[in-house]
């Protein structure tokens, strides 16, 4: 009867190396591309050129770090399950926008580092689920406007850094939930300081002035410290447009008025048209690496099921013989 429970064995061992080698094929002792710590839970993708999230991260992952790829985009579950995840690199990549819930299940996430992308814009809410979180990097990326109550659940951060962007104001109210905050990186934006909405920033600077490092940089188009400007200075209702594009009402009238011989035959760019029939370029083909990395996998997946299956046929075989 010891043929049976060694082949039983010899089964437990191979389906244990099998998920073993599909959770970690993301590492390089295991054909992946990213350096992995075991004890301290680390895993470091940077400078990979990566232009997609190498998949079978760990789940219990403390510290990963992708900065400086080629990441343009990030799946919506991209770090989905990742409860433990403190510390996010995201930097030096080419991210153009975030998707809304990405960051919703890094519930201990104590840094977030996006700066040097190409972000124009947050979604709302983007960040309320990161309470624990202490420092957010955002400078160096083209955001042009802020959303109302976007960073109102960060009541632990400490550091906040929105310098070399595209702001002219911040929404009403913008700050006032970060109690914790003593440094703030404004400096390198064009702030419009001749409309009203600027008044709450300056003001806030100037309460904060002497507890909040680095406010006093924030200056005005002209040069003007914006905690300088007054309400006589900044009188003016300023309307900014919508980043969206819209066709304006006059034009379509026009449009559904005329006759068909009578609208003029515009040349249209491919790639416009592209864009306004919503069409999208497919997502970028793995790299190299990746391709090496996935070959890998699949391979020990392959060779871990023949294993397992001979070890199957020898338990039923003693099986039939006891």
């Amino acid at each position: 009867m010891m043929g049976p429970v060694l082949a039983a064995c010899l089964l437990i061992i191979l389906s244990t190396a099998w998920i073993s080698q599909a959770n970690g094929a993301t590492c390089k002792k295991d054909g992946g591309v990213c350096t992995c710590n075991d004890q301290t839970k680390n895993v470091d993708c940077s400078y990979k050129e990566l232009t997609a999230i190498p998949s079978n991260i760990p789940t219990d992952t403390d510290r990963l770090d992708l900065k400086y790829n080629k990441l343009s985009s990030l799946p919506h579950t991209a770090f989905h399950g990742m409860k433990e995840l403190t510390y996010l690199g995201l930097e030096g990549n080419q991210l153009q926008t975030l998707p809304t819930g990405v960051f919703d299940h890094l519930v201990n996430l104590n840094e977030l580092r996006l700066g040097a992308n190409q972000l124009k814009s947050l979604p709302p809410k983007i960040f309320d689920k990161l309470t624990k979180l202490t420092l957010l990097y955002l400078g160096y990326n083209e955001l042009q406007s802020l959303p109302k109550g976007v960073f109102d659940k960060l009541t632990e951060l400490k550091t906040l850094e929105l310098f070399n962007n595209q702001l002219r104001r911040v929404p009403d109210g913008a700050f006032d939930y970060m109690s914790k905050l003593n440094r703030i990186t404004l400096e390198n934006n064009p702030w419009d300081c001749s409309c009203n909405d600027i008044l709450y920033l300056s003001k806030w600077i100037r309460e904060k002035e002497g507890k909040v490092n680095g406010i006093e940089s924030a200056t005005c188009v002209n040069k003007k410290a914006v905690l300088e400007i007054t309400e006589e200075e900044a009188a003016e209702d300023c309307v900014y447009p919508n980043t969206t594009t819209a066709i304006p009402t006059t034009i379509i009238t026009t449009l559904a008025s005329s006759n068909d011989d009578d609208i003029p035959e515009l040349p249209v760019p491919q790639e416009n048209f592209q864009k306004f029939l919503g069409y999208q370029e497919p997502d970028h083909l793995p790299t190299q690496p990746q391709c090496l990395m996935s070959i890998s996998g699949y391979l020990g997946l392959m060779m871990s099921l023949v294993l397992t299956s001979a070890a199957i046929l020898y338990v039923i075989h003693f099986l039939k013989k006891a």
